[in-house]
């Protein structure tokens, strides 16, 4: 059996292909939101909180670079609150946004579904599109 990407048959795809599907995976942008140094964190919104969020989820998976965590979702969530807090996801965030940012302004990061209650986290280049790998020929 072919591994698939995106319901595609990955072995059938040219790297540009396989691009162009990476492109068109789910993608939602949160940004940062600080309370001060040592206190920043996630501000999903509403609408992907309804979206992406079920309200039987207590716990999600984040991935950050090369770092796999958890996070709790508090109750008010998905009532108005649509934040995430974390002590390594302040970490990362302080680490990856606030480092050349120090008047601490919400920052954009991209937000993409990888798996049942999972997501990666991923900073958003300058032209707002989010970093993505081109796989090579043999790994298709």
């Amino acid at each position: 059996m072919f591994p698939t990407l995106g319901g595609v048959f990955a072995a059938r795809l040219l790297p540009r292909q396989v691009l162009h599907v990476q492109e068109k995976q789910a993608l939602m942008v949160v940004r940062t939101q600080s309370r001060g140094r040592g206190l920043t964190g996630l501000h999903v919104g509403a609408t992907n909180v309804q979206r992406y969020f079920p309200k039987e989820v207590s716990v999600i998976e984040l991935e950050l670079d090369h770092l796999q965590i958890q996070c709790g979702l508090p109750p008010g969530f998905w009532d108005g609150e649509p934040e995430i807090h974390d002590p390594r996801l302040c970490a990362w965030l302080e680490s990856k946004t606030f480092r050349t940012k120090p008047d601490r302004t919400p920052v954009p990061l991209n937000m993409i579904p990888s798996g049942k209650n999972s997501f990666k986290l991923q900073t958003v280049r300058l032209q707002g599109q989010a970093k993505l790998r081109q796989l090579s020929p043999s790994a298709a």
